[in-house]
């Protein structure tokens, strides 16, 4: 479904082509605890501002829910996947995974986005459930509209890292990071959309 009255003015510098830095030249590693990693690369995806306005205009949004407390209740925010359906993926997406997959030589075999419309819509602390088949899988986001803070903590503990997210943002989390590390964009008072594509190594 179309993403619901929902619009973003983006800058001249977020307009134009979308095309993520091959050079990767504005990442910094944040070394974490337990074998966990965090790469930021500010502004590595020029032409952002495009990108989410087609994301907000031809995603397959849809709403799900999810078991919490045991309640079943409606996730604040809207997802779509672009895999597992056997269609090529949009040339920008492929592009994303393309770039991700030569700098971290894995294959990343799932590609979806969030959709936050304001400042109610959240993911709560978590680690992504990836197959424990999978050795130190890889996660990276790339950070599209409203900017958004983005933190982490160990499992269970206090927040040690926080990154305020701006569009064309990269955040990778690597090494045992959805193992031993827990991640969230809590609420906030007021925040216009914002998009979050994810580019996961699962199988």
């Amino acid at each position: 479904m179309a993403a619901p009255g929902l619009n973003f003015q983006t800058s001249l510098f977020d307009s134009g082509e979308s095309t993520p830095d091959l050079e990767f030249s504005t990442l910094t590693r944040h070394e974490l605890s337990q074998g966990a990693w965090v790469d930021h690369a500010p502004g590595w995806l020029r032409g952002a501002g495009t990108l989410f306005q087609w994301l907000l205009d031809n995603a397959p949004w849809e709403t799900t829910t999810q078991v919490l407390f045991d309640k079943t209740v409606v996730t604040p925010r809207l997802v779509a996947s672009f895999t597992g359906g056997g269609d090529p993926l949009p040339a920008p997406l492929e592009a994303i995974r393309n770039a991700l997959q030569w700098r971290y030589g894995r294959d990343f075999d799932s590609v979806g986005a969030n959709l936050y419309r304001d400042g109610k819509d959240s993911v709560a602390w978590h680690g992504d459930r990836i197959a424990r088949t999978v050795k130190d899988p890889l996660v990276a986001t790339i950070s599209l509209g409203f900017p958004r803070r983005f933190m982490l903590r160990p499992r269970g503990g206090r927040t040690e890292l926080s990154l305020l997210l701006q569009p064309g943002d990269l955040v990778v989390m690597g090494g045992t990071a959805q193992r031993t590390w827990q991640h969230t964009v809590p609420k906030v008072a007021s925040a216009g959309p914002r998009i979050s594509v994810t580019v996961r190594h699962s199988h």
